[in-house]
């Protein structure tokens, strides 16, 4: 099942954006194996994922300066 929609084309928005509403993982392996992970941005929480991480980044870029 995750296959068949990792590899459906209408799953990908402009080839790079993953977008499911059905697939429940927030994180799922890239388009091109061996390139990391991605964000399935139809999930709720995946903003708020992305925007910790943002966050996350940027108090250790600052503290470590």
């Amino acid at each position: 099942m995750y296959d068949a929609w990792h590899g459906d084309p209408s799953n990908w928005k402009l080839g790079i954006f993953y977008y499911n509403k059905m697939d429940k993982r927030i994180f799922i392996p890239k388009r091109i194996q061996g390139l990391g992970w991605t964000v399935n941005f139809a999930h709720p929480y995946s903003y708020m994922t992305m925007m910790g991480l943002i966050i996350i980044m940027f108090v250790i870029w600052f503290y470590s300066h």
